[in-house]
């Protein structure tokens, strides 16, 4: 099972089960998301989505390795990266990425989708894709949306990544606290938002993604054939090679 899925009171928690991979996004994984946010999207008593990873990290970014012989393949999985995060950010209820360990890459991209995040200081945060060669286009609508155009141009263009405590000033994450209180306070935000009226909760959420661009599918689809133009290109397969040979 690479996403567990439970619900109590209306919070629904996705849970990303790829442990001894940190999480990191397959094309099964990513399938597997996707099932299970449209399951949310389906309950008409959801009020609330908790995501999160199991184990060390939240999520580590794309599995690129898994299908390092076929950027055919590496493009599909980019696709429905972008499929899945518009998924989540169009649900009718609040969402809340509860972030341990890292999340790099498309893992900060989910982090960002969500309308809440809560991390710890010892987290590692960023996008590192224009050091391997690839072009960061799927997150970084998400990313402008979450802490302005200049300031998410800065952060892709100079790629690395970050700890949680630098991430919350730079607002990758809504919330800071400890690691040991990363579930509780999830939780507690869930509960809290849970309360709000739902259909007012929609209405707003619906308002704000027409406000900010979210319900736009021609830029998420034109960001996805970026990524995946520039990913099977031979800058991006080389120096993926030899990231993956160290």
């Amino acid at each position: 099972m690479l996403v567990k899925h439970s619900v109590a009171n209306g919070i629904h928690t996705i849970e990303l089960a790829r442990p001894e991979a940190r999480n990191a996004l397959s094309r099964e994984l990513i399938a597997a998301l996707g099932a299970a946010v449209d399951e949310v999207a389906r309950d008409a008593s959801a009020r609330v989505l908790v995501l999160g990873g199991e184990g060390k990290s939240f999520c580590a970014g794309m599995d690129l390795k898994a299908v390092a012989d076929d950027p055919v393949a590496m493009g599909d999985m980019l696709r429905a990266l972008s499929r899945a995060s518009r998924a989540i950010r169009r649900l009718p209820i609040p969402t809340i990425a509860r972030v341990q360990g890292a999340a790099i890459g498309g893992g900060c991209g989910l982090m960002v989708v969500c309308d809440f995040a809560v991390t710890h200081a010892e987290a590692k945060l960023g996008y590192p894709e224009v050091d391997l060669g690839i072009c960061p286009a799927v997150v970084a609508p998400w990313l402008m949306k979450r802490i302005g155009a200049g300031a998410a141009r800065a952060m892709l263009l100079a790629g690395g990544t970050m700890s949680g405590e630098e991430g919350f000033r730079r607002g990758l994450a809504t919330h800071l606290v400890a690691e040991s209180e990363l579930a509780a306070t999830a939780q507690s935000l869930a509960e809290r938002l849970a309360k709000g009226g739902p259909k007012a909760l929609a209405a707003t959420k619906q308002w704000l993604n027409e406000l900010d661009g979210s319900m736009d599918d021609a830029i998420a689809d034109e960001a996805a054939e970026i990524s995946a133009r520039i990913i099977a290109g031979d800058e991006a397969q080389s120096r993926l090679k030899a990231a993956w040979a160290r």
